[in-house]
């Protein structure tokens, strides 16, 4: 577990190097050395990660596992340069953002065998069992789901004369910008400009066309057009760009994940769009009181919709590694019981066990927004984003190059859309 330990704290360039060289493997002892790669990495997820696997070798003496934390920006890329390399790693974090260039290529292996007659089945929700084998293959167990509210300052929202958060896109650039005032190191809105920055755009643009969208493939409308393609696309990427230049820190054009985190934890923004594991982030700033902040349900669009992508993410396996019964049994140890409730829980995940989401926990305090979701799925539509496609890193890639290009003046909101609508259109008809 020692070993375990420090290879989880070294810099990404020599863990990455030790992954690819190949450092699971077998002692002479017949210990069986596995080596697991999280991608969503903080520091608090990490350290309950360890302890949960400490708990597994614990109670199977004869495998060690080996926790590497790349940073979140670049794990997903350090991810896939062990995968390509074949060798290096055994478990690894899949996500819905990854498991369709992943599987593709041929670097995930498919569970079925390994999970076939696992006691843990009857205890997953439905949810979680449709992603475990909708696609006819078992490519990872999701850990839990995650869900996009509105982060929000309590103080600031009152003190700029609200009576409460945002209900509407238009709502949020209205109380954003009236919060902003730089002089004071305070700014309205943590908006996302870097990596992955486009998916709060996507966000705004599927509330506007809520009406029309294809819940099956949200990024679809019910004729069969792109939701870019739709004329209040433009309204909603109008609005939302307003949001940066009227309401976000000029930095934010470069904001990722945890930088929008941090602009809201350190108290400097008052809004933020993100998934509820954020909730644990924010409870452990010493920046913000707990009476200061809280969440509210997703921002509608102009006819009170708002879409919720479901989201998910879990553990895997490599093909190429050779101790693939091993890696299942961590899997399935994470997946069942007291773990699995400790992991989504810390992490303020949705669950994925039945009666989970019945506990205190997520009834009170920041989670009442998505009980509020919940109770209310004809306003809080959730719909399924198409991100099992074989090019999504692609469109990701592309989608967030063009975001900048709009951010810098390069290009207009017009050309961002038709180029997005170019490009599913074209991919679809190639399918």
């Amino acid at each position: 577990m020692a070993k375990r330990k420090v290879l989880a704290g070294l810099g990404i360039g020599l863990a990455a190097s030790l992954a690819l060289s190949g450092c699971s493997g077998s002692a002479d002892d017949g210990t069986v050395t596995l080596q697991m790669v999280e991608s969503l990495t903080n520091p608090a997820r990490t350290e309950l990660l360890n302890e949960l696997i400490g708990e597994f070798e614990e109670a199977n003496p004869d495998i060690q596992v080996e926790l590497v934390s790349p940073p979140t920006d670049q794990a997903d890329q350090k991810i896939q340069q062990m995968l390509q390399s074949g060798s290096g790693v055994d478990v690894l974090e899949v996500r819905d953002l990854t498991v369709g260039p992943f599987s593709t290529n041929g670097w995930l292996h498919d569970m079925t065998e390994e999970f076939d007659g696992w006691k843990g089945w009857d205890a997953l929700t439905q949810n979680a069992t449709d992603v475990a084998k909708g696609s006819g293959k078992t490519y990872f167990i999701p850990y839990g789901f995650y869900g996009i509210s509105l982060f929000y300052r309590t103080d600031l929202v009152e003190q700029a004369g609200f009576d409460g958060p945002p209900e509407s896109w238009e709502d949020l650039l209205d109380q954003a910008s009236a919060i902003q005032d730089p002089g004071a190191n305070t700014y309205g809105y943590a908006f996302r400009g870097g990596k992955n920055g486009y998916t709060n755009a996507v966000l705004a643009i599927s509330a506007y066309v809520a009406d029309e969208i294809d819940v099956s493939n949200a990024y679809k409308l019910t004729n069969g057009d792109t939701i870019f393609s739709a004329p209040e696309a433009l309204d909603a990427l109008k609005l939302y760009f307003k949001l940066f230049e009227q309401a976000s820190p000029p930095s934010s054009v470069a904001w990722g994940y945890p930088e929008m985190v941090e602009g809201f934890s350190n108290g400097s923004t008052g809004f933020l769009l993100q998934d509820p594991e954020v909730i644990a982030a924010v409870q452990q700033s010493t920046a913000i009181t707990a009476d200061q902040w809280n969440t509210a349900p997703m921002l509608v669009g102009p006819t009170g919709k708002a879409i919720q992508p479901l989201a998910t993410a879990g553990w895997g396996i490599a093909e190429a590694s050779e101790h693939k019964a091993e890696a299942a049994k961590l899997i399935q140890f994470l997946s069942e019981g007291d773990a699995s409730i400790r992991f989504t829980q810390g992490n303020s995940l949705v669950p994925i066990l039945q009666g989970a989401d019945e506990a205190e926990f997520y009834k009170t305090g920041a989670w009442e927004s998505y009980l509020t979701m919940n109770a209310d799925p004809e306003v809080y539509i959730t719909a399924e984003q198409p991100r099992g496609a074989a090019w999504w890193t692609e469109w990701g890639e592309k989608a967030d190059a063009e975001l900048q290009q709009v951010l810098i003046g390069q290009l207009t909101p017009e050309e961002l859309l038709a180029s997005w609508d170019a490009y599913w259109t074209e991919k679809w008809a190639s399918e």
